[in-house]
């Protein structure tokens, strides 16, 4: 391990914590970034574990909600319904990912072509998404219905493939629901934390024996970068997007997208 290598790992750590919780797909950006910078990891676990140090910015930033609704789950039928809805919308992806794990890595990770794509797709996607969504019926993030946090879990597989955008797919599918958009952000934050941990628990498995110690101090790199971004990401992108909305990052998806074709033409 080089300081270069490091040097690559604390990039690729400030990418994916300044874009997890964007509908821009921070994993397609990690990709194409590790891609044209030869960054190449172990088992593409890198790109997955570090996604913790950007989750656990959720923890921090509404760490005093979340232990109001733990001390209220005994007694508050609204904590209860919260946290089952959690619950119940991230087990569609603990479920196909699980099955589909081996081709997410070891296909949709390795195809360029296909993360640019879908990062246009979704930005034209994001580009009228406003002109299309039902009036909002629900505004509160911590009060949707059982059947709507389901959906929203559907809607989330689509971000298994890369480029789609976990919180893209989550955000655009609760807006279509009639989910108001800074609620449907607000929503995608806490679905985040089941949904990754998952995925950090899973991935760490099954490359368990892979990983050296390199590979472990990179990835604690990157996670802390990851962590230290997304703190100031969650902290001001719902009164962006409030003031914004989402167009903003369908222009930067179709922009990302573009360029990445036309570094794949130039140089492979």
């Amino acid at each position: 391990m080089t300081l270069g290598d490091m040097f690559e790992a604390l990039v690729l750590g400030l990418v994916e914590g300044l874009t997890e919780f964007i509908p821009v797909s921070s994993t397609a950006h990690l990709l194409l970034l590790g891609h044209f910078m030869g960054f190449q990891s172990t088992g593409r676990t890198f790109e997955v574990l570090i996604q913790l140090g950007a989750v656990l910015a959720i923890l921090t930033v509404y760490f005093e909600r979340f232990v109001r609704v733990a001390r209220q789950l005994p007694t508050n039928p609204g904590a209860r319904r919260f946290v089952l809805g959690v619950v119940v919308a991230f087990l569609p992806a603990a479920v196909i990912g699980a099955f589909a794990h081996g081709f997410i890595k070891g296909v949709l990770f390795e195809t360029p072509a296909l993360i640019c794509a879908t990062l246009i797709f979704g930005g034209v996607v994001l580009l009228f998404i406003d002109k299309v969504v039902p009036e909002p019926r629900y505004n509160n993030a911590m009060g949707l219905p059982l059947p709507v946090a389901l959906k929203i879990g559907f809607w989330q597989c689509l971000a298994m493939i890369p480029g789609m955008s976990r919180s893209g797919s989550t955000i655009v599918g609760g807006m279509l629901m009639g989910v108001d958009k800074r609620a449907a952000a607000e929503f995608s934050f806490f679905l985040a934390l089941p949904t990754m941990l998952g995925a950090f628990a899973y991935d760490l498995y099954k490359n368990r024996n892979a990983l050296s110690l390199d590979d472990g101090l990179l990835i604690a790199i990157g996670f802390v970068a990851a962590f230290c971004a997304a703190v100031v990401v969650v902290r001001s992108l719902l009164d962006f997007v409030s003031r914004h909305g989402y167009k903003p990052f369908g222009w930067w998806r179709i922009a990302v997208g573009i360029a990445g074709l036309i570094g794949l033409a130039l140089v492979g």
